[in-house]
Parts: structure tokens; sequence; C-alpha cells
């Protein structure tokens, strides 16, 4: 797919990004950012600046813990494809 330009706000600044994904894709993420950003602030009392930083390390945790828990689930669908194979 060919890159294209897509507008979005994040804690109430435009940002022009440019991706291949589709437009409806990049703003769901930035519309996600927006909302863990504004929820940091509310939450924590912390600057802008210190609740991007949090937010980024929290995010950062998600898509971590995400791709070990997918590594574990594609290790365990091997697993279970070999046993099965060893039945036949």
């Amino acid at each position: 797919m060919e890159k294209q330009k897509i507008n979005v706000r994040v804690a109430g600044k435009n940002y022009t990004l440019v991706s291949s994904d589709p437009p409806e894709y990049v703003r769901r993420v930035a519309a996600l950012v927006d909302r863990r950003l504004s929820e940091m602030e509310l939450v924590s009392g912390l600057s802008a600046q210190q609740a991007a930083t949090l937010t980024c390390f929290n995010l950062a945790d998600e898509l971590m813990k995400a791709r070990d828990e997918n590594t574990e689930l594609k290790r365990r669908m091997q697993q279970m494809a070999a046993d099965s194979r060893k039945k036949e």
C-alpha cells in the first residue's frame, strides 16, 4: 500500500503522520495515545512531558506483554500440532 499523509490531533497538537497503514487505523492509534495521555495527566497531576514519558512506558509495557503472550501462544500451538502428529 502506498504511503499517505494523515492528520491527527494528540494532546491538543496537530500532527501529520506518514504511513502505509489505512487512515482509520492511524487515527485509532492516535486516539488511543491521546486518551492515554489525557488520563495520565488527570490521574497523576504530572507535567505534560512527565505524563507523556510515563504513558510511553505504560504502552511499551503493554506491547511487550502482548508480544510475550503471542510468542507463548505460538509455542503452545506448535507443541499441540507436534503432539497431534505424534498420535497419528
